[in-house]
């Protein structure tokens, strides 16, 4: 039987979240009027004999969220529109078309109040309209069932970070972020929350991993594993050490049936608690920007070019006239260091880079054909979500005009799986890309290919290969055999597809 996996937020709504850690000091407390009582817990060594102490403690500062949204419905196109019937249906009673309709809607999620007068720290999906909805009010429910109204006083979409405010006459408890530095593969953890809506739960297990990449890509794919149940509706909630600090905030699961399997995400502290002082003191947050499509170095790309493996990213488009332009990147450049850190996949190039404040020069390293090279970097600002989701909008592709008929290369097709023709004028016009365009169209790929499994399709094109241009069969088998000889189990290929900038892909040779 096959599953599919999948990385899914262990709220009710979908999302991500980070966060950035101050190194505030340890131990929960509990608020009493206008003085706070410091209640530390000293635990046993080894196993604990029970968590009800410490939850006893924590607890009442971890509270459950719940928003009510307005959302509008896209209605149904009147199937007569365009006809003499158009008018004559739907109208009895009615609202007309060109009104919209809406719905309620309702998410749910955990968070924990993290000062005496009622701030409260989730993730931003929590609190988020979803679709084209609204957010009409936001509710906090203590752990006693009191409710109270919230009022939102800062989000971070790309941290998936919220802030919210509730206010009464007496001072909450609350608790306080620890160092997610000092946290080791092994360690106890306890996570409170509100999975499924049920209510305050606790349950506790270990730091399985720490600096975790998902493989779901951004600046703050760095997460806290834990092996203590994460459920949907746990999104938001603290994960605490024995000490009773957070040290991370749950955020997601990787689960084959949307249940915990085990496997759960949290926020590090260390990345949370500077956003969410930005967000308490509306300060704007800004981050580091290059303006560059990057990829991991994979074993693939690692063998086509002879480098080490799980060390630097490639570049694989730069945006003109943004901070990477500017200072001479290119497109196949290997990064290998930012600032003198290097580049891992527990330390990705995104990673770094959004931590740099805008307008810090700083050096970049990086292999280009071969040789390494060192540039200084003015980091740029990173855009809004909205308009990086602007650039990343592409046409569709052009249906074919004609059947394109491939060429025959015995030594491609055996050891790529691919079937490639040159680039005529005519094909150029097929494929939508100017008469001057140089390099291999894709006319078939071989399913049980690498080039199949990578990705690769027909109309593709093939711009250069290991670096080189190519725009003959020959070229690229002359590059293939090249490859061969060299000892190289595959090939690094620039593919072009219609409406998206070039990629790097490696493909193994068969």
């Amino acid at each position: 039987m096959r599953y599919a996996y999948s990385v899914t937020s262990a709220l009710l709504v979908g999302g991500a979240a980070i966060t950035l850690a101050t190194g505030y000091p340890a131990g929960a407390q509990v608020a009493q009027n206008d003085d706070a009582q410091m209640a530390r817990v000293v635990p046993r060594a080894g196993a604990p004999e029970s968590f009800a102490e410490l939850t006893a403690q924590l607890q009442p500062a971890v509270v459950n969220i719940s928003t009510r949204q307005r959302i509008e419905v896209q209605q149904n196109a009147n199937p007569f529109a365009g006809t003499p019937f158009e008018g004559l249906f739907g109208r009895r009673g009615q609202q007309q078309p060109d009104e919209p309709q809406y719905r309620e809607g309702q998410s749910l999620g955990s968070g924990f109040v993290i000062s005496a007068d009622g701030y409260v720290v989730t993730n931003n999906h929590v609190v988020s309209p979803t679709g084209r909805g609204t957010v009409e009010e936001i509710t906090v429910t203590m752990p006693d069932g009191t409710e109270y109204e919230a009022d939102l006083v800062g989000t971070d979409a790309q941290s998936d970070l919220a802030v919210l405010k509730v206010n009464r006459r007496e001072a909450f408890p609350y608790v306080e972020f620890g160092d997610s530095r000092q946290a080791r593969p092994g360690d106890w953890v306890v996570a409170i929350g509100n999975p499924f809506g049920l209510g305050g739960t606790v349950t506790s297990g270990i730091v399985s991993a720490i600096q975790r990449n998902t493989g779901s890509g951004g600046a703050y794919d760095r997460y806290i594993q834990t092996d203590a149940a994460i459920n949907r509706g746990n999104s938001g909630g603290p994960l605490f050490d024995m000490q009773g600090n957070v040290i991370g905030i749950n955020n997601a699961i990787f689960s084959p049936s949307g249940g915990s399997v085990g496997i759960g995400f949290a926020i590090p502290a260390e990345i949370a608690a500077p956003i969410v002082q930005k967000l308490r003191d509306g300060v704007e947050i800004e981050r580091g920007y290059l303006g560059v499509n990057i990829a991991p170095v994979s074993d693939d790309v690692a063998d086509s070019l002879g480098l080490d493996r799980n060390r630097g990213e490639i570049v694989q488009s730069v945006q003109s006239g943004q901070a990477a332009d500017r200072a001479g990147l290119e497109a196949g450049d290997i990064v290998t260091r930012v600032n003198n850190r290097e580049v891992t996949p527990e330390q990705t190039l995104s990673f770094l880079v959004a931590n740099i404040a805008p307008g810090t020069t700083v050096p970049i390293e990086l292999i280009r054909n071969g040789e390494r090279r060192r540039i200084n970097v003015t980091v740029g600002k990173r855009p809004s979500e909205d308009e990086l989701r602007q650039q990343q909008m592409f046409d569709p592709d052009m249906d074919d005009e004609e059947e394109m008929q491939p060429g025959e290369n015995e030594v491609i097709e055996e050891r790529l799986g691919l079937q490639l023709l040159p680039i005529t004028t005519q094909i150029a016009r097929q494929l939508g890309v100017s008469a001057d365009t140089q390099g291999l169209a894709v006319a078939g790929v071989n399913p049980n290919s690498d080039a199949a499994r990578k990705g690769l399709q027909r109309r593709d094109i093939i711009l250069s290969a290991n670096y080189r241009p190519v725009a003959t069969l020959s070229q690229l088998e002359g590059i293939v055999n090249e490859a061969e000889r060299e000892g190289r189990e595959a090939v690094l290929l620039r593919v072009q597809r219609s409406g998206r900038p070039p990629q790097y892909v490696a493909v193994r040779l068969r």
